[in-house]
């Protein structure tokens, strides 16, 4: 990683201690393999994107991914600003982020890096635009491969452009950006929420922060008292126990849980382990579920993870909570069989005392007429994943009390 020893003390003095900062939003890296909308190889172009924060803060920085990267990455230049619009930048409020005191920089392939801090103070729910110019060759981009938030890929050094041009291409999926951490004015801590899909909000509007984090943010945010950030480390087709999209939760936790700045309580929602496990094996799912591989697993699995998980998030002096599994009756991924184990999870969630907390998603999304399955109005059309209302019931089930 490039850069000098007088430039490096500039991030330390900084922040001698190492303390103070607090994530505010999270996007957990993934490796761009056929279980995502990978980006095409590109060179000498900006990707810009917008995304939303919790919780605000009086300085600001940015982590940018290139842990599945197979080659070094420049970062030419890099900018953050306030958003006006998803189009345009509010007017004074660029700021050219530096790294290592450097404008430029080279992260090693499987590495992370952090920028320095800038003075741009950010309120609760602000959305930032981060724009990245990457001049050499990319061939392989770290990404997240939910497209939750906005942005584009442009030729050459656009990121100083205030709006967007014409010749701006959307990008399929988010890059490079794991993280916006702030140095907030008053205590504040941050929520980590790991999980699967349902975590990542498939199935809300794309780029209008609909997902249950996003609008459990808001109601954090709206009433007063302490601050909390509300950190999404949801992937999409996660699994617990096993890779398949995206490494095991079991495997990332450290990583996208417990290395959180200002970690106060983690909650784990997922599912998939349960649901492919049991899942039918016809033409309707062969395909699907091939990306899945590995032996199949039970409650008591699961179960066991939960706990593993939690063992280790108390570890770090975090609470921990657990969601309920929400039902998917009439979902191509359906079986009796594992609406039965996921029951069987649930009740254990539900009366073990393993947690701080319980996040009864089962009670918020299960049909009064038929358990198995979502209600209809809160459902995107495939009966497992929610809509904009449904991931609202989730966000409004939730007692804020427990973050207390």
């Amino acid at each position: 990683m490039t850069g000098n020893a007088s430039s490096l003390s500039s991030l330390e003095r900084s922040d001698p201690a190492g303390s103070g900062w607090v994530r505010t939003w999270g996007a957990s890296p993934q490796a761009p393999d056929s279980s995502v909308i990978a980006i095409d190889p590109f060179a000498d172009a900006t990707l810009r994107q917008v995304v939303r924060i919790s919780g605000g803060g009086r300085r600001t920085r940015i982590r940018i991914s290139n842990e599945y990267g197979t080659t070094p990455l420049t970062i030419g230049a890099a900018h953050i600003s306030l958003a006006e619009s998803d189009h345009e930048i509010q007017a004074g409020t660029d700021h050219a982020l530096t790294f290592s005191g450097q404008p430029t920089i080279t992260v090693p392939a499987g590495a992370p890096i952090l920028s320095d801090p800038v003075d741009l103070p950010v309120p609760a729910l602000s959305r930032l635009t981060v724009s990245l110019h990457l001049p050499d060759q990319v061939e392989t981009c770290t990404c997240h491969g939910t497209d939750n938030a906005l942005g584009w890929i442009l030729p050459g050094d656009a990121t100083t452009l205030a709006s967007l041009p014409a010749n701006a291409a959307p990008l399929p999926t988010q890059a490079l950006l794991s993280a916006v951490e702030v140095l907030p004015g008053a205590p504040t801590k941050s929520i980590a929420i790991i999980g699967d899909s349902r975590v990542d909000g498939i199935g809300s509007t794309p780029g209008a922060d609909r997902r249950w984090t996003d609008v459990l943010a808001e109601r954090l945010t709206g009433r007063g008292g302490h601050t909390l950030c509300v950190v999404n480390q949801g992937i999409g087709g996660n699994r617990m126990l096993a890779d398949g999209m995206g490494a095991a939760t079991l495997a990332r936790f450290d990583r996208d849980v417990l290395a959180t700045p200002g970690l106060a309580h983690v909650v784990i929602a997922a599912g998939n382990d349960l649901v492919f496990s049991f899942a039918p094996h016809d033409e309707k799912t062969a395909g699907f579920l091939a990306m899945f591989p590995g032996a199949p697993v039970t409650a008591d699995d699961v179960i066991a993870a939960h706990l593993q998980l939690a063992a280790r998030a108390r570890a770090h002096g975090a609470k921990v909570y657990a969601a309920t599994i929400a039902p998917y009756g009439r979902s191509e991924m359906y079986s009796p069989e594992g609406d039965s184990a996921r029951e069987q999870v649930n009740s254990w969630i539900r009366t073990s005392s393993a947690f701080d907390g319980v996040l009864d998603f089962d009670a918020a999304w299960r049909d009064p007429a038929d358990p198995t399955r979502i209600r209809d109005d809160l459902q995107t059309g495939d009966h497992i994943h929610g809509n904009d209302a449904g991931y609202q019931a989730l966000a409004d089930s939730i007692d804020l009390s427990l973050f207390d």
